[in-house]
């Protein structure tokens, strides 16, 4: 909520990257106020978040829907970044504010209509048969069809542009220092983008693989509710906590690092007298 209020009140931070940003901040608010839907009905009623019930379709089509939305737009930044520094020497293409709107509108279409699939249907409500024993009453098929393809996007993507950046940053270094020219600023930069890299990565890699090989054990898994209780229903507890801590992550790595937001929002605590001469400053 700090992000996305501090880039609301701020005029100068609604750059394409900022949209991507604030719109990654809704897409972790979702996810949380989803997360935080599921824990108030395992709270009241533990034994439909274990057996399954029609209740719970509904918050679990939010919960993939927010997930889906946030993984999207990490992807998006990853892209953004890349372009960015690929073609800050050329003028033949810049992103520019409509194609962020339009990256974020496509994000949320792409998440609503995959994470909603089974209100509209493809659920496991009336059968038995290939049944999610963690996720019930989702079906196996659908969250293999769900995790499978958003795993690989996820990690493929953004290892393919953040590794481009640092070999784009690097010939341009070796480049500049052949002419003799300065090159701390890119030096700099490269380190920084590495340092980020592996930030994203790890926080990426601890936050969605639990998950994942929670799906793969899902659908290899031959018992019953009952004989996995309660070992394995901890197990997909504490995942669900880990995409919580990604969400807290996210703007840590993203948003609060930087030192323009974290500008503004020391701006925007000012009183208004004070606040004019910073904001001018």
């Amino acid at each position: 909520c700090t992000v996305i209020l501090t880039r609301l009140a701020t005029k100068d931070l609604h750059k394409p990257i900022s949209i991507l940003f604030c719109n990654l901040a809704v897409s972790d608010l979702f996810t949380c106020f989803s997360g935080f839907w599921i824990a108030m009905l395992f709270i009241t009623n533990p034994d439909i978040t274990i057996f399954g019930s029609k209740d719970m379709l509904a918050p679990y089509a939010l919960y993939t829907t927010s997930i889906l939305s946030t993984i999207y737009n990490l992807v998006s930044i990853g892209i953004e970044r890349y372009l960015a520094v690929a073609e800050s020497m050329r003028t033949r293409f810049r992103v520019a504010r409509s194609h962020s709107i339009v990256v974020v509108f496509i994000n949320w279409v792409l998440a609503f209509f995959l994470g909603c699939l089974p209100l509209m249907g493809w659920n496991c409500l009336h059968t038995d048969k290939s049944i999610s024993v963690l996720y019930s009453p989702f079906c196996v098929n659908y969250l293999i069809f769900i995790t499978s393809p958003n795993f690989m996007v996820a990690f493929t993507v953004p290892l393919f542009t953040y590794l481009r950046i640092i070999i784009i940053l690097r010939k341009r270094k070796l480049r500049m220092k052949a002419c003799g020219q300065a090159i701390g600023t890119y030096k700099s930069a490269e380190i920084q983008v590495a340092r980020t890299s592996i930030f994203i990565w790890l926080l990426a890699l601890i936050s969605y693989a639990p998950f994942f090989a929670g799906v793969i054990f899902d659908a290899t898994n031959q018992r019953c509710h009952i004989d996995l209780y309660p070992g394995v229903y901890i197990f997909r507890n504490c995942t669900a906590m880990l995409i919580t801590i990604n969400c807290l992550g996210n703007p840590i790595i993203y948003t609060l690092k930087l030192k323009t937001l974290g500008a503004k929002l020391k701006a925007l605590k000012l009183p208004s007298t004070n606040r004019i001469r910073a904001c001018t400053i």
